[in-house]
């Protein structure tokens, strides 16, 4: 059989939240944000859970978080690093699983379905991510912020988490990365975990279908919306 482990990020400050508790910890149908998505691994195929999270917040997470909901499948609590990337690779170095399944801490409707897919995905081809298409149209701009193209909608998609990988490809990937970084070469801003993949292996990435429903907490206003997809998923199991 083989080793699942989701690798939870919980070490952002969420800034644009406009509040002093980072957005991970905020309470969400008197639960923090965080909570839901823990339980949904909880719950799931998955052997081990690693929570990454502040070097400052890891004792209030075992307490308060693991401790307290009896999420038995927390292994390891780990400090992250400065950038995401870097706080995906301690949960990576933490984790001995054949496959792990990325995932922001910040999204917390995160269903069993969801989760089943993506871990038939990344059986099937060892680098996959949950995406949908986009609703609206988007527009390119210059660095006047006027429309420098339109690119063509049926092939753009919004990517979201959980990510996953065969954890061998994905720790490859980090050796090639930080050999590049180390020779100085042009590295692109790295902003989710298939980027590196992509970037070190030239790897195609194979695109699942995630939910409109899995968004992520950003703003005050996520959160009321969250709630209403939360209650709605209560109403229907």
């Amino acid at each position: 059989m083989k080793k699942y482990a989701a690798i939870v990020l919980s070490a952002g400050n969420g800034s644009r939240m406009k509040s002093d508790i980072p957005k991970q910890y905020l309470p969400l149908i008197e639960k923090p944000v965080i909570y839901y998505s823990l339980m949904a691994f909880q719950n799931s195929p998955v052997d081990e859970i690693i929570l990454v999270a502040g070097a400052n917040d890891i004792e209030y997470c075992r307490k308060e978080i693991v401790e307290r909901y009896g999420l038995s499948k927390v292994t390891k609590i780990v400090a992250g690093g400065k950038e995401r990337y870097d706080s995906v690779y301690e949960g990576l170095c933490a984790t001995d699983a054949e496959y792990v399944l990325i995932h922001d801490g910040a999204r917390p409707v995160l269903t069993s379905d969801l989760i089943d897919r993506m871990i038939q995905g990344v059986e099937t081809t060892g680098a996959c991510i949950a995406a949908m298409p986009v609703k609206d149209t988007i527009k390119l701009s210059d660095e006047h912020k006027q429309v420098s193209s339109t690119p063509d909608r049926k092939h753009l998609w919004m990517v979201q988490t959980p990510q996953c990988f065969a954890r061998t490809l994905l720790e490859e990937s980090y050796e090639i990365l930080k050999c590049k970084q180390k020779a100085g070469e042009n590295v692109p801003d790295i902003t989710d975990d298939a980027m590196i993949v992509e970037f070190a292996t030239g790897k195609k990435i194979t695109l699942v279908e995630g939910a409109y429903t899995n968004l992520k907490i950003t703003t005050p206003e996520d959160l009321a919306v969250a709630e209403i997809f939360l209650k709605s998923l209560q109403l229907e199991s």
